[in-house]
């Protein structure tokens, strides 16, 4: 099984999805990571990216999920996925679960002030909400603003993992 734990920046992908990987023993992936070099400059500046840029990260993305599936690992990945053709795109086969964290505007501003050394500009945040296509049915949806501890029970809970 892969999850795949999306939401804009700042929800907590990355921290959630470390807790979670730790607790079932899986590998964890920050798909932040398999950004090329441009994208990255371009989020430090506090330009939004569109979806050509997205493309090859997106390509990279779902490369993992598969390599991950053909060989029969289990993963943990933090990745944005903002739009519902993002995760259809990523969702190659069953075993790929979206877990959709969702908060509200003023909790990620907060959160997003006290982080610091990620090249995201939090100035991009009315951005990501604005192209944010927030699950209907296909995916798991957890309250973001929940202590972590119960955050991960619940994922783990609802995906028997």
């Amino acid at each position: 099984m892969v999850i795949v734990l999306f939401g804009v920046s700042g929800v907590g992908k990355t921290f959630l999805g470390q807790r979670l990987a730790m607790e079932v023993g899986w590998k964890f992936y920050d798909a932040d990571q398999l950004h090329p070099p441009g994208n990255i400059e371009k989020l430090r500046r506090g330009l939004p990216l569109t979806d050509a840029d997205r493309q090859p990260w997106l390509e990279n993305v779902r490369r993992l999920i598969d390599t991950a599936l053909t060989s029969g690992e289990s993963a943990v990945i933090a990745c944005s996925a903002l739009k519902a053709s993002y995760r259809h795109y990523l969702r190659t086969d069953e075993r790929v679960k979206m877990v959709y964290l969702k908060g509200d505007f003023p909790l990620i501003a907060r959160r997003l002030r006290r982080r610091k050394g990620h090249f995201m500009n939090p100035e991009l945040l009315p951005s990501q909400f604005e192209m944010l296509e927030e699950p209907q049915k296909d995916a798991l949806i957890i309250d973001a603003g929940q202590p972590p501890a119960a955050a991960v029970k619940a994922i783990r809970a609802h995906l028997a993992v």
